[in-house]
């Protein structure tokens, strides 16, 4: 038992050592909120002493299973998240000893459908693209795998294009967000599903299921990626953050999603109905190790970065109100 504590003490010990080691910060996750962590990081790296923050895009799911791997030098000391944290992950950032996580949330974003402003402007309702991009969908009265091919087949007002749209992998939390916000909610009461899949933790499964016949074309987690693919294909369509619309909007065009327009001030009083929250996950176990971790979770949470005039918001974050600010630094800063 001694020699078995002892062990435990000396990795312990070993473990603190190595996190010590590294005086950079290092950052994964989200590539929606990639372009924000690296204003944030250039800000930091400027105003202070320590070193400007490594931030790499590896999506929210792959950002998460890198920041739950463990503790210690090797591991991030932040991951981007464009949702909430899942339970399976906090589970698993447990296993790996990950115990004191700290969310903070740093602002709004909108989920843009667009497309190249050569195009058709669409204006699309959350059913119609339920039934663009769903697995399944009932026709004629029916449960059925979707073969809808065309847009004016959903609906005769729609253009009479080929159904093409470009978007995030499972491991994005755009995805996530995407079917949770517009997905889920047209399809949990659908009788025919309720009838054929009575167990409603399973139908919401199946609700959030995507197509995989090629009308919906996985293209990683670069949002500028689908940008590019936009601006190439002018019949497509694209799904990707709100701010990389904003980047691109001599280009591109964002959908009317419920008669609503995907901009900076409707996605701000929260009336464009496919908006997030987004946030950073900060490892507790690495504030006191290493060097500048703290420092720099206060410059991200700063009126400087957040307000409704700061370099975030300039860069296409939709801030949260100043009270909400004011009480997200109160705890961070504790």
């Amino acid at each position: 038992m001694k020699k078995l504590l002892f062990v435990t003490a000396l990795m312990s010990s070993l473990i603190a050592l190595s996190a010590e080691a590294r005086d950079q910060i290092r950052i994964v996750g989200s590539s929606t909120v990639y372009p924000f962590a690296t204003v944030a990081a250039e800000e930091f790296g400027t105003k202070t002493d320590f070193r400007t923050p490594i931030v790499e895009s590896t999506g929210t799911g792959g950002g998460m299973k890198l920041f739950c791997s463990g503790v210690g030098e090797e591991f991030p000391d932040i991951t981007n998240a464009s949702r909430k944290i899942k339970e399976s992950e906090v589970q698993l950032c447990k296993v790996n000893g990950v115990n004191d996580i700290i969310e903070v949330k740093i602002g709004f974003d909108g989920i843009a459908i667009a497309n190249s402003s050569e195009a058709d402007h669409y204006k699309l309702t959350r059913e119609q693209l339920f039934n663009a991009l769903a697995k399944r969908v009932v026709r004629d009265g029916k449960l059925v795998e979707n073969n809808y091919k065309r847009w004016n087949e959903i609906d005769a007002t729609l253009p009479d294009k080929k159904i093409e749209v470009y978007g995030p992998p499972p491991t994005s939390g755009t995805r996530d967000a995407f079917v949770e916000i517009v997905m889920e909610p047209v399809c949990i009461e659908i009788p025919e599903f309720v009838k054929e899949i009575p167990d409603e933790e399973i139908r919401r499964k199946v609700c959030h299921e995507i197509r995989e016949d090629g009308e919906y074309v996985e293209s990683g987690e670069n949002d500028n990626l689908i940008v590019q693919k936009l601006k190439n294909n002018h019949d497509a369509l694209g799904i990707f953050g709100f701010s990389f619309l904003e980047q691109n909007s001599d280009t591109l065009q964002g959908s009317y999603v419920d008669n609503v327009d995907p901009t900076f001030e409707n996605i701000h009083d929260g009336k464009y109905p496919v908006s997030r929250s987004l946030y950073i996950y900060v490892k507790g176990e690495h504030l006191d190790t290493i060097a500048g971790l703290k420092e720099f979770v206060k410059e991200f949470t700063s009126e400087d970065a957040l307000s409704d005039e700061g370099y975030l918001s300039l860069k296409g974050l939709i801030p949260m109100k100043e009270e909400d600010r004011v009480k997200i630094r109160e705890e961070v800063n504790k």
